[in-house]
Parts: C-alpha cells; sequence; structure tokens
C-alpha cells in the first residue's frame, strides 16, 4: 500500500528530504474551557463528592494534564499552572497542623468548592439552553408564495346629502379656477377732444351733458371731462351759462360771443 497519494503520483517510501514541522501535528484527547472545566471533568471522572475532593489525587492527575499542555501551547498552560498553584496551596494549608483551642476552622476547600458548585450549574444551564429547538438548526421557518384572489369589495351606500356635500366641494374647486378677462378700453382724450370741436363745427353751442355717454362707463366719463379740461387749457372752448340760477352749462367755440 501506498504511504500517499502526492498529485497523482503513489509514494511507496518516506522521503529523505521529507521536513515536517514542530507545530504540523497537534492532537488533544480532551477540549476544555477553562482550569474550573478540567478539575470538574477529573471529579466528576473519578466519581469524587465535590464537597469534599482528595486534594492530593485531584492534584497528581491535574499537573499531569498541565505537563502535557505545556508541550503545545504555553500561554494556555498559564492559566492552568495558576489553579495548578492554588490546588497546591490547599493542599499544604490541610497538612498544616490545627489547633486545639479552635472547635470550627474553615475548611480550605470551600472557595474552591463554591466555584466548582457555580460553574458546575452555569455549565448545566448552558447545556440546557443548547438542547433547547433553535430557530436555524433544528427549525427553519418555512417561505411560500401564494396568489389569492381579493374577495370582491361590496359597494358603499352614499345618502343624498353626502352626495350634495361632495358637489359644493367640486364647486368650491372650481371658483378657484375661474378667471376674468379684462379687455383694454381703446380710449384716447385726443381723440374725445376732436370729437367735441367737431360737435362745436355742427352746432354753435353744446349742452355740457351732452358731451359724456353714460354706456361708456366711468371710464369714458373720465376721458371726456379730461378732454374739455385740456380743451379749456388750450383756450379752444368757452364753458357758459345764462343767468337763472341752477341753469345748465353749455360749451362754445372760444371768442364766439355771438352764440352766447
Amino acid at each position: 500500500m501506498p504511504l500517499a497519494i502526492v498529485r497523482g503520483e503513489q509514494l511507496v517510501t518516506m522521503p529523505e528530504d521529507l521536513y515536517i514541522p514542530p507545530d504540523a501535528l497537534a492532537v488533544f484527547l480532551e477540549a476544555f474551557e477553562g482550569p474550573l472545566d478540567l478539575l470538574l471533568y477529573l471529579i466528576r471522572r473519578q466519581n469524587f463528592d465535590i464537597c469534599d475532593i482528595p486534594i492530593a489525587d485531584v492534584t497528581v492527575q491535574y499537573m499531569a494534564y498541565v505537563e502535557l499542555m505545556k508541550d503545545f501551547n504555553l500561554d494556555l498552560a498559564a492559566e492552568y499552572l495558576l489553579m495548578a498553584a492554588m490546588l497546591a496551596e490547599i493542599k499544604s494549608r490541610m497538612l498544616l497542623p490545627r489547633h486545639a483551642e479552635i472547635d470550627e476552622e474553615d475548611d480550605p476547600r470551600a472557595a474552591l468548592m463554591r466555584q466548582l458548585q457555580e460553574y458546575e450549574q452555569c455549565k448545566q444551564a448552558a447545556a440546557e439552553l443548547d438542547s433547547l429547538p433553535r430557530l436555524e438548526r433544528e427549525h427553519y421557518v418555512a417561505q411560500t408564495a401564494a396568489d389569492f384572489p381579493k374577495p370582491p369589495r361590496p359597494q358603499p351606500q352614499v345618502s343624498l346629502r353626502e352626495l350634495l356635500l361632495a358637489f359644493q366641494d367640486v364647486l368650491r374647486r372650481a371658483d378657484m379656477f375661474s378667471h376674468h378677462q379684462i379687455k383694454r378700453e381703446h380710449l384716447s382724450i385726443r381723440e374725445r377732444m376732436t370729437h367735441i370741436l367737431s360737435l362745436l363745427q355742427q352746432q354753435a353751442i353744446v349742452p355740457f351733458t351732452h358731451l359724456f355717454k353714460v354706456e361708456e362707463g366711468r371710464r369714458g366719463v373720465v376721458v371726456s371731462l379730461m378732454a374739455v379740461l385740456e380743451l379749456l387749457k388750450a383756450h379752444l372752448i368757452d364753458v357758459v351759462q345764462s343767468d337763472d340760477v341752477y341753469a345748465l352749462l353749455y360749451i362754445r367755440p372760444a371768442g364766439d360771443a355771438h352764440a352766447a
């Protein structure tokens, strides 16, 4: 049997120039998440009581694992060395003689036992949470697309009052778009002056009120008045009146005393 197949070729013998780096192959028989995890593993494997830990036996097994880890990862072994030092301290304190006058003395293992109990509780809780069904692991969200026809929508019942209100709104909006076209009136003062002079050529004297056309509106009346004033200013016409009270005014050509 060949040792390996490299690029389609079978290798029967080990190459003489083969270089294997020191860290090319690392095998971990057990994976632990920290010093407490390793200590709890050793206690449970030997069926020790967590409240009555045989420190000597556990320390020997613990140090054997630490020595194995030191060959692979020195940084990782530093955390475990700290726990080993703590175990050694507890073991040394247990070997010290106790004073007879002290009835109850604190167990050196008490703090370590509390840490182990709390860690075990957290580890069990994490295991129970991990065993629960999880979305995208045990369960997946089902997705589907369906085109269901929409049900017919009933027609609303509209009363006469609502119809009138809607029509009122339409009228209001229609008034906003109404427009008014203004036509420019072609009224000229000079043209009106010419018209007055032509009337005076036909008649020697013309009543003042006959110069105005009420159908032309206020603008036309103003233009006629302005034409009369311009003619008076130019001394082309005269305004005369009889001796009677509230007599009518008349317009005549300027300097026409015979017509007066």
